[in-house]
Parts: C-alpha cells; structure tokens; sequence
C-alpha cells in the first residue's frame, strides 16, 4: 500500500498508550509481579523469559519511542508463545485485505471457476430520433484491460463484438458502472491519496485498474524540462509539465489533480541521466474513463459516434442501508456481447501479493453484491456475519472498508490471530496461505527477511500507512512447527522503515527461539 506523505502522532479517538512513550508492555510468565498480564492462559515457565527479554530489547529503543506495539504469537492450536498488547486495538492497514478475502472464500461459490458473472457486456440503448446509444456495461470484473499487451479479459473483444453486428453509426458511449452505488472512495480516505493509484476510485466499471500511467524522461540538460509522456497511448487526463531537469541532486517528482479535473500538474525535479520514472494517477471517474476508450475503440473499427462518450451512475439511497432488505432482482438485458473474466480466485491472489486496494474494494462489494445490493455497508456487514461464524471476537474489529486505506480501522492482534486460526482449519485455508506473500519470494516481502532463517518460511500480509506497518500470517520456527503471529506497529516516528526492521528482528528471535 502507498505511504501517505507526513505523520499523525495522535488521532482524535485513537487511544493514546497509558504508558510512556519509551516504555513496552511485555505480558508474558515467569516476568516482574508487577506486570499486568495480558490474557489468561499463558504458556508455562521455560525460555519464554529469554525471548520476551530479547523482543523488548529489539523494540523499546529511543529511535522507536512513542510506538505503539502490538503482537501476538501462538501455535496453530492457539497456545500463546508472546504476547504484547493483543488486546488493544490498532489500525490495520492492508492487513484488512485478510478479513475481506477470508470472507469471500468462505462464502462466495466457484472462486475457481471462470468468472461469468463478473465480466463486462455491451449493449445498444434506443436514443430519441437517432442512432442508439452503445452502453458498455459493468458487472464488477477488476481486470478489464485496454493495454496493448491485453491477452485475457480485453476491451477490444467487446469492440470487435459491436463491429461484427454490423452497426456503423451510434449515437453516445455510455460507461454504466449502476450495478454498484455511486461509493467510489471508502470512508476514513485520506485526500492526498485519491489523485494516486492507491486510491483510485471504485466502480463496477473498471479498466486498467482505474489508473493513467505517466512517464517521465529527463530533459537534455539540466534546466531543461522533462519529457512526460501517457504511456499506452494514454490522453483521457491533460498535463501540464512544470517539472524541471537537475544537474545535481535527487530526483523529486509530484502530481497534483484537483477534484473533478481531467489535469494533472506534474511539478519538481528529475536528475539528469537518471532512469524514466513512472508515475500512476487514480481516475477519479471509472466509468467515463472506460466509455472514453471503448469510443476510440468503435471508432477504430469504423463505426462513427455522433455523440460523445459519458457514464451512468446510481446514487447511494437507503436501499444500499446494511440493514436493507435485499432488492426484487431484475430480467436480465439482452446484450451483444459479454466477456468472461479469469476466476476470481486468481484476483484474490493477485491482491494479496501485491495488495491491491481496488481490487479488495471491488471484492467487498461483490460480497455485498450476493445478497444485496453492491454497497459498502452491505458489504461489510456481510463480512461482519462470517467473521461471527468464525469465531472472531465482535470486539477485536472495526472495519470501515475492504482494503485497509481507512484510518477509521481497528483490531486487535487476538482477532486477526484467530483469523488465521479459524481459516487456516478451513479447505480454501491451505490455498489462501499460499496466496499471500513470501518472505524473501515474491508481493510486498520479496525484499524482506531475504537470506534469513525466515526466507519461505513466512507467508504474511504486510500493511502500511501513514505511522502504521503492520505483519500478520503464518510463519515456520527453526524447529519445524508453524506459528500465527500478528504485528502492529502504530503511531511510528517520522522514520517508519525503522520499525519494520525491528518488526523483522524481533520475528527472526522468536523463529530461533522456538
């Protein structure tokens, strides 16, 4: 997940630390009578003492004072091996992505199969007094491409399709993305990150996940401006390059999209001689971005458009309520041509490993979309019922979406550790362990732990955001048994890749410990 510029020491209502900021609640046996323990149940005498010394060690350094921690590490029975604050409540990051994934292997049917529902169609739309409109319809697919490398899931077959009936004249191209409520940016967002690919809005409708992408050269000299260039072909957005070429120093590229602009200003610097940088803008409008390209498209293929290119939207009303009663469902329209996305077991994959926000978002609607009606809340409270079902304590989480960008979420280490617990015993659990990411392998831990006793033997969702990393999966100890551990680290220093290396540290200990 992208890191949001600055840092927040404190929000307003998130629980300060009742202690201070250098000092680290280690609740474990055998420690000072002194410490409160955490949870009942803990492990008896042995080296434990040894390790949480160890941890403590790693983690209470004036560097990192202030941090809030939080972990929890057992075995797969759920026999606490070290804990540290596993009940307080922390923002997760993209470690939500485990909740909202569990979730829809738990309860959505043939994740393995083609994904029929999902894929985008294209109809004709009758318009007053003249050639029909061309609606391309979205049905919730978070892989449509236009790429020119586009081998599966492509724009250009539903082209292809509309071309073949013969028509050469229609009136408007229409992006409809009405099969989920207008809700393209989840609650708790933070702005500066809605103009990035990491909050690009959501839609039924969605393309090239919903991002243009910019690449920018350095100029001939320095003083020079940079050449900045859409890649694929890309002029949906306008840019207006201020950005300037530098002889010396650090190249320091920024964008800027004020709401509701098809402009981007690229401003800052980019050495000379450095490589292309490649900089990714969210779409602020899905469903018009797809209508836009799927014209071009048609009018490739000769078919002329009188009109122009624009989207249909849903507002949000109260029958997106969680509490709703599910809508009466509607005949199917007849369409020309339907695509079918890969299975959506393959998508879930792909998010874990390199957590992709909309995609989870889309994930979470699609649950909603089960039995509802594709909103947010539907969703979430859908979520909220199979987590129940789990087991998961209603009091270790709060999560206001499906990726992990709102600050609004909170759990506890205990919750997501019988998470895993609960979905590792489950018959898509095995499967789901292997789609998150690998120590020293591949997604976001393809750089950490590399070379280390836990290279491939940690499958962990990492998280990030503004003061907040966190680490949560399943990991295996020197001594061959698997571990759950889950780890917060909140209200972080300016210098976050501190904690993470401590974070990494500290489960390197604990994988020799034991």
């Amino acid at each position: 997940m992208t890191r949001a510029p600055g840092y927040t020491r404190h929000r307003p209502g998130h629980a300060a630390s009742p202690y201070r900021p250098a000092a680290l609640r280690l609740c474990l046996p055998l420690l000072l009578s002194a410490c409160t323990l955490s949870s009942p149940g803990l492990p008896p005498p042995g080296d434990t003492p040894v390790l949480a010394r160890q941890v403590h060690a790693i983690l209470d350094t004036p560097a990192l004072g202030g941090t809030r921690w939080g972990l929890l590490v057992t075995d797969m029975d759920g026999k606490e091996i070290l804990a540290i604050d596993p009940d307080q409540r922390f923002i997760p990051a993209s470690n939500t992505k485990l909740f909202t994934t569990a979730a829809a292997l738990a309860s959505l049917p043939g994740l393995s199969d083609p994904d029929r529902a999902g894929g985008a169609a294209v109809r004709l739309v009758p318009h007053e007094g003249g050639a029909s409109d061309v609606a391309l319809i979205g049905a919730g697919d978070a892989s449509l491409s236009d790429r020119p490398d586009c081998q599966t899931d492509c724009l250009s077959r539903l082209a292809d399709a509309t071309a073949a009936t013969g028509i050469r004249r229609v009136h408007d191209v229409m992006g409809d993305d009405r099969l989920f409520p207008d809700e393209r940016w989840g609650p708790g967002w933070s702005w500066n990150t809605l103009q990035t690919r990491s909050g690009a809005a959501v839609s039924a409708l969605t393309l090239d996940d919903n991002v243009a992408a910019l690449s920018v050269t350095p100029g001939s000299a320095a003083g020079s401006p940079p050449s900045a260039t859409w890649k694929d072909g890309e002029t949906y957005l306008k840019l207006d390059n201020q950005a300037v070429t530098v002889g010396q120093g650090k190249t320091d590229l920024r964008i800027e999209r004020q709401p509701g602009a098809r402009w981007v200003r690229l401003y800052g610097t980019i050495a000379a001689g450095a490589p292309p940088e490649i900089l990714g803008i969210g779409i602020e409008d899905p469903a018009d971005f797809a209508a836009w390209h799927f014209r071009r498209l048609l009018e490739a293929r000769g078919i002329a458009v009188e009109g122009g290119s624009g989207a249909w939207h849903r507002p949000l009303t109260l029958g997106d309520d969680a509490n709703a009663p599910p809508p009466s469902p509607l005949p199917p329209a007849p369409v020309l041509a339907r695509l079918t996305p890969p299975p959506l077991a393959d998508d879930i994959r792909h998010l874990l490993k390199v957590s992709q926000n909309l995609h989870a978002e889309i994930l979470l609607r699609r649950l909603a979309l089960a039995h509802g009606t594709g909103s947010t809340a539907q969703g979430i409270a859908r979520r909220d019922a199979i987590l129940a079902t789990a087991g998961v304590p209603r009091s270790g989480f709060s999560l206001a979406d499906g990726s992990g960008m709102s600050t609004y979420n909170r759990v506890t280490p205990r919750a997501v550790a019988g998470l895993l617990r609960w979905a590792n015993r489950q018959p898509w659990g095995p499967a789901w362990r292997q789609d998150l990411p690998v120590a020293g392998e591949d997604g976001t831990l393809a750089k950490r732990f590399a070379g280390t006793a836990l290279a491939d033997r940690l499958f962990a969702k990492t998280g990030t955001l503004n003061a907040t990393h966190a680490l949560s999966g399943y990991m295996t100890a020197a001594s061959g048994r698997m571990l759950i551990v889950s780890f917060f680290a909140n209200d972080v220093p300016p210098d976050v890749g501190r904690s993470t290396a401590a974070m990494d540290k500290a489960l390197l200990a604990v994988a020799t410990a034991e």
